[in-house]
């Protein structure tokens, strides 16, 4: 097999499944709002997926560490399409209400948590494999989740205008079952990272205990480490308010404003779409940007704006370029952030520590949704935007006021010396 075979086979399928996943983020979402009219049964639904997403992937990292992030991914994958392919099928036959909707999301987001963490674990080894930097492979990987995302949301807007928002959930069907069929047959098996952690005996007790001992010390490691503790704060919390944006907050402004799934679509597009500009620099230079500033700078610039020019009711042209020059800076931050933490996280520890710390970044996102829906229906939509952007801003100043965060600007050759 040449020697980038398997990133970009990792590539094409992240490119599929993310695609997919960005159309059933504004589907599902469109499909409770145009049924019912509720921002509450909106959010509810969005905590019904993620919920259970954040949970599975916390608990999945000693698995991957076992049995393979290549068979975790392909697997769940694999089971995903009957369980996606289910929401067009009710839909078909006018069975689809909330009742039958909220538990086909929930088995969504189980199978989805291990799936990504799993798909995130491969990453060392394929730039190992591949002989790139880790900034370079993160970066080309998130410019490729972008343009995804983008192309996902714009296809997404369109279909759902086009056959209705149950229907669209086909083609989220047909993506999974490519990522699977692709990373099945284009990644080669990748080595586990269990033996022998963090100086344990040989010998390791067998079944349910040895899996809560790997888990726990996926988590002793966590914690331990003050820099992917702060990182793990801020994202989660910038998380909860992205949530309540995407699923909630824009989706109402877009109807209440007189317009159709294709505007909010478009708007999604427009983020994703500059932000696949700023990931390729990333990945072109990121081994020599100056990590701490990057970081701040971008976070700035992607967060509170886009909250501002919505709540003000700003002319389309200018919330769309403030969406261009949010997304563009978002471009740079996965990169960096993935970096540092791989490079904080020993080889042995690698699924279950990538895996934690990923769910714990995903912690708050179930209630993102509610707390849009909540504020929405108790202060107005205006003074909602308002407040979850003003929110943003502080959630991204905060590390910056640690001491210890300032080891995020060092790049560790071997985080497990």
């Amino acid at each position: 097999m040449r020697r980038g075979g398997p990133f970009l086979a990792l590539a094409a399928a992240e490119t599929l499944s993310l695609s997919g996943t960005r159309l059933s983020t504004i589907a599902i979402p469109w499909l409770v709002l145009s049924t019912t009219g509720s921002p509450v049964l909106t959010g509810l639904t969005a905590m019904m997926e993620m919920l259970p997403y954040v949970a599975a992937k916390a608990l999945s990292g000693p698995l991957i560490d076992r049995v393979g992030p290549k068979r975790i991914a392909v697997v769940c994958d694999a089971v995903s399409v009957v369980v996606v392919g289910l929401v067009p099928l009710l839909d078909l036959f006018g069975l689809l209400d909330m009742p039958l909707l909220l538990p086909v999301v929930f088995a969504m987001g189980v199978l989805r948590g291990p799936s990504d963490a799993a798909k995130q674990a491969m990453v060392p080894d394929i730039a190992t494999l591949a002989a790139m930097p880790l900034e370079r492979v993160t970066g080309v990987v998130g410019a490729i989740e972008r343009l995804a995302s983008t192309a996902g949301a714009a296809g997404a807007g369109a279909l759902i205008g086009l056959i209705g928002p149950g229907q669209a959930l086909v083609v989220n069907a047909v993506t999974f079952a490519a990522a699977a069929l692709i990373v099945g047959g284009g990644i080669p098996g990748l080595p586990r990272g269990m033996p022998e952690p963090c100086g344990a005996p040989e010998t390791r007790p067998g079944g349910m205990s040895s899996y809560f001992s790997d888990l726990r010390e996926g988590w002793r490691f966590l914690r331990g480490d003050v820099v992917l503790v702060s990182i793990v704060t801020m994202v989660a919390t910038t998380n909860l308010l992205d949530q309540a944006y995407h699923a909630v907050l824009l989706p109402v402004w877009t109807q209440n404003s007189g317009h159709g799934p294709e505007l909010l679509g478009a708007m999604f597009s427009a983020f994703t779409g500059a932000s696949i500009a700023g990931a390729a620099i990333a990945a072109a230079i990121g081994e020599r940007m100056p990590r701490l500033m990057v970081y701040t700078v971008a976070f700035l610039l992607t967060g509170f704006p886009r909250f501002l020019v919505v709540a003000l009711d700003a002319p389309l042209a200018l919330i769309f370029i403030t969406l261009a020059i949010a997304g563009f800076a978002s471009g740079f931050l996965n990169p960096i952030l993935s970096a540092v933490i791989f490079e904080r996280i020993p080889k042995p520890l690698t699924g279950r520590v990538t895996a934690m710390n990923a769910a714990l970044c995903f912690a708050l996102i179930p209630f993102g949704g509610l707390v849009g829906g909540a504020l929405i229906s108790t202060i107005g939509l205006a003074a909602a935007l308002s407040l979850t952007g003003l929110a943003y801003l502080a959630a991204t100043l905060f590390p910056l006021a640690l001491k210890s965060f300032r080891g995020f600007d060092k790049a560790l050759a071997d985080a497990g010396a």
